[in-house]
């Protein structure tokens, strides 16, 4: 795994041992990041279940601004720090070991996000509660978006049909589908 583009272009990545993470694809990581690439210059970014730090990394080294990197392991917090200081982009980056809910809950009055990945472990149902907390707590931009991965498209749309977000986009890479959303916005 390594960073595609920008600053810390071609930086091999360290990632965590064993079965708990599944770090996203060059492949896959390179397509999402080629859909947004034109949000990307001066973002404020939330990588909520960051594993390795690779999806917030990749923003930072392409021009965001901010990155916020949240993982509740104490193992991938360790990888995430190792990752920073290997691609010299810790200065615009915050780590938070925490559970993704208390990680919401803390950053409510400090930040909104102009991207926000949400790629949690896939047998998990914490895309749902996510995406209600972030909208309950007013964390995207109005004009920002969700990223999400997973191995289950339907389960994921049937638990955000009725939540007030839109679909932009869907893709298919193998096993994985990544979905994007922005939030409907009254007027």
């Amino acid at each position: 795994m390594r960073v595609i583009s920008g600053l810390a272009k071609g930086t091999i990545l360290y990632t965590l041992e064993g079965n708990a993470t599944r770090p996203t694809l060059d492949r896959v990581k390179e397509a999402i990041f080629n859909i947004i690439q034109m949000d990307i210059q001066d973002s404020v970014v939330l990588d909520l279940f960051s594993g390795s730090g690779a999806l917030g990394i990749e923003a930072l080294s392409r021009g965001a601004k901010k990155a916020v990197l949240c993982d509740k392991s104490k193992s991938a917090i360790n990888i995430i720090k190792l990752n920073l200081q290997k691609t010299h982009l810790e200065e615009n980056a915050i780590v938070l070991q925490e559970d993704y809910s208390r990680a919401l809950n803390f950053l409510k009055n400090t930040y909104q996000f102009d991207l926000i990945f949400l790629d949690p472990p896939y047998k998990e149902e914490f895309v749902k509660e996510s995406i209600e907390k972030i909208i309950q707590l007013n964390l995207l931009q109005k004009s920002g978006k969700i990223i999400i991965e997973t191995d289950d498209e339907e389960r994921i749309l049937k638990e955000i049909e009725n939540l007030n977000v839109s679909i932009t986009n869907l893709r298919k890479y193998g096993r994985v589908k990544v979905i994007f959303l922005n939030l409907n916005i009254e007027n």
